[in-house]
Formats: C-alpha cells, sequence, structure tokens
C-alpha cells in the first residue's frame, strides 16, 4: 500500500533553489513541501491530517459532528489550538475569519469567495482582520483538480496546492495533496486557506455546510 507521508523530497525542478547562495541560505529559503491527508486520524470525525517531507504529523483537524458549534479548529501535533477558523455569521458570502489560538474576539484575517459575473481564475480573496497587519492575498486555480496557489499584492506565489503521486507515479486522488509553502508565508495560515477552499470547492460532505447560523 502506498503511505500517504511522504518520504523522499519533491522532485529538483519542482524545488526552485537559489544559483549563488550556501548550502544553509539554500536550505533556509527552500519551500517546505506539506503532505495534506483529507481524513481525520480519529474514528469517525471528518478532518485533516498534516505531514511534513520525513513523515511527521504537524497539524490536525478532528471534528466531531455531535460536539460541532461553528468552527474548525487547526491544532498542531500536540493538539494545541493553532488557529480557529469560523463562518462569519449573515453574511451575504462566504467569509471566513481566522483568529489566533482559540481567541475568537478580534480575526487575524478575514477570506472571502471572490464572485464575479465572468468566469474568472480567482477563487478566494484573504484581507487582514481587526488585529492583523499583513498584506492582501489572492488565491487562483482549482481547487477541484489540486493546482491553485496563494499569491502575494507582488503576485508572486507563496504557497501552491499541487497533487500528489507515489513514487512510481500513480495519482493519490484529491484526498492525499501536497501543499508547498514558501519560506516568507505562513504554513498555518496556508493550511487556513486550504481548509476554506475544502469548505466552499470541496466534494462534500462538508464540515459546516449543514450547520445552520
Amino acid at each position: 500500500m502506498t503511505k500517504v507521508h511522504p518520504n523522499v523530497v519533491a522532485p529538483a525542478n519542482e524545488m526552485p533553489r537559489l544559483a549563488n547562495a550556501s548550502v544553509a541560505d539554500q536550505q533556509q529559503h527552500e519551500p517546505e513541501v506539506l503532505t495534506v491527508w483529507r481524513k481525520s486520524l480519529l474514528f469517525n470525525c471528518n478532518g485533516f491530517t498534516v505531514f511534513d517531507s520525513k513523515g511527521n504529523l504537524v497539524f490536525r483537524v478532528d471534528n466531531y459532528a455531535s460536539e460541532y458549534r461553528g468552527e474548525i479548529v487547526l491544532m498542531d501535533s500536540c493538539g494545541n489550538s493553532v488557529l480557529t477558523i469560523r463562518r462569519k455569521k449573515l453574511s451575504l458570502s462566504d467569509q471566513w475569519l481566522i483568529y489566533n489560538g482559540e481567541e475568537c474576539t478580534r480575526p487575524l484575517f478575514s477570506i472571502k469567495k471572490h464572485v464575479a459575473l465572468r468566469p474568472t481564475k480567482a477563487l478566494l480573496y484573504m484581507t487582514p482582520g481587526s488585529s492583523g497587519n499583513g498584506s492582501t492575498y489572492r488565491v487562483d486555480g482549482s481547487y477541484h483538480h489540486r493546482n491553485c496557489a496563494i499569491y502575494n499584492p507582488q503576485g508572486y506565489a507563496v504557497a501552491e496546492i499541487r497533487q500528489k503521486e507515489s513514487k512510481t507515479g500513480v495519482s493519490l486522488g484529491n484526498d492525499v495533496f501536497r501543499l508547498v509553502v514558501q519560506s516568507e508565508f505562513d504554513k498555518c495560515l496556508a493550511m487556513a486557506v486550504v481548509i476554506v477552499l475544502d469548505q466552499i470547492f470541496g466534494p462534500g460532505p462538508s464540515m459546516l455546510r449543514n450547520w445552520s447560523f
């Protein structure tokens, strides 16, 4: 059986390196390649399990349907809350608020579904919240095909979602994919974007779609 977590780094053509830098500098600026599994490690839960390139657990999302109260919590490998992701009440469009840890009074970021009359590649926009000092980011591409990216205001891709294949080149399907995060971007925020993308564009059943606000 093919292992979900990666055992080797991505091919060289997928891992851009600095041509005129020391080895230490190259390692510092290389993107981090995570494997995202659209499944909770706990029985009878919806969620995500995220591994690093060595197969170590990085993030968890475990949501019990019977205990759900309208929010998704991104946890680290020890079960500590890293970010709380909550859908905004009474919003006319899909809008989500990102909070630090379990503190849900001042959002760090707001993520909103892009709405346009004409077809466009844009999926989401992430803007700073009341307690955030960051930039505005745009998410383009196709989450359904696991081919999308998060762009900073300068148009540079700071994180990408890619399909993952086994060593023999066999696709692992849409439930297992790569999240490639550049060193200057927070991988916690990148994972928060993945969670929101899955809630809006995922195949279902969603952790939130059946919840009435």
